[in-house]
């Protein structure tokens, strides 16, 4: 690519192709294209966001999808909210730093490395411990690892410039996991619909259809627009209209502003994981 492209222009093509494999590992957690697990996971063997074990991305991303417990900060693997009580003893400088993370700018600019450091936190508290799955999850992923960094090293493409182009496409993904998913008592009412069919869609591979891939997480793709054209009021009315027009009407509403706070406004009331 680097052979035919300027550098940046090479760097903006990576940013798009590895947000795009990063859909694709999405769908094949959840068994598309194949009927058989291992066909599906050999398909996405290469790591090409490098950090991230696939594994460990499923197992966390199949436990995000217990809706029931979607925003808990402690249930959810996925939640940007952080129990008020652990926020009222954070530093200052780190509290503006995860308040700047909760606009799309500063997700997009901080969120790629705030997201790799806990998760890799996490994890490696998870594997002094003991655990079998992470540890299995992150020796899987090593070798995919390896290889990868070969094949750059061997290109065109300068290390630096794919990592450039890696936390770009960390910064993409941001801009679809913004806002999927709100704090509301109603588990039915927190995720979002974002009806927009241009490149982000086709990027994020329609998942801004949220609400649709939640309740039918074993759809494909590429059947979720007409699925929720079909029944669009029972979509809206089933997650009480968290719905945008586009991720244009995104960008324009929370740019530089906060969609909601990072404490969780319910926690923890009992009543904010029901159905």
């Amino acid at each position: 690519m680097a052979l035919f492209l300027p550098q940046g222009l090479a760097i903006l093509a990576l940013m798009a192709l590895i947000a795009l494999y990063a859909s694709l590992q999405h769908e094949v957690l959840h068994g598309h294209p194949f009927e058989s697990a291992g066909l599906n996971e050999a398909l996405v063997w290469p790591t090409y966001t490098l950090i991230i074990p696939y594994r460990r991305f499923r197992d966390t991303h199949l436990a995000h999808h217990r809706d029931e417990a979607l925003t808990d900060p402690y249930e959810d693997p996925e939640s940007n909210y952080l129990d008020p009580a652990k926020w009222a003893r954070l530093p200052s400088p780190l509290r503006w730093l995860l308040e700047v993370n909760n606009t799309l700018a500063g997700r997009m600019l901080f969120g790629p490395l705030i997201g790799t450091v806990a998760f890799l936190f996490c994890d490696v508290r998870r594997a002094v411990r003991g655990e079998p799955r992470v540890i299995a999850g992150w020796l899987f992923h090593l070798p995919a690892m390896a290889s990868t960094l070969a094949i750059i090293l061997l290109s065109p493409v300068s290390l630096t410039a794919y990592l450039v182009a890696v936390y770009g496409a960390l910064a993409l993904l941001r801009i679809r996991t913004f806002l999927e998913h709100r704090a509301h008592e109603r588990a039915s009412a927190r995720t979002v619909i974002i009806e927009d069919r241009g490149f982000l869609a086709f990027l994020f591979l329609n998942n801004n259809f949220h609400v649709v891939h939640h309740m039918h997480p074993k759809v494909p793709w590429y059947d979720l627009p007409a699925l929720y054209e079909a029944r669009r009021d029972h979509y809206l009315t089933r997650n009480q209209g968290y719905r945008y027009a586009s991720y244009a009407d995104v960008f324009r509403r929370h740019f530089v502003r906060s969609k909601d706070p990072v404490p969780h406004p319910l926690f923890p009331k009992e009543d904010h994981r029901t159905s």
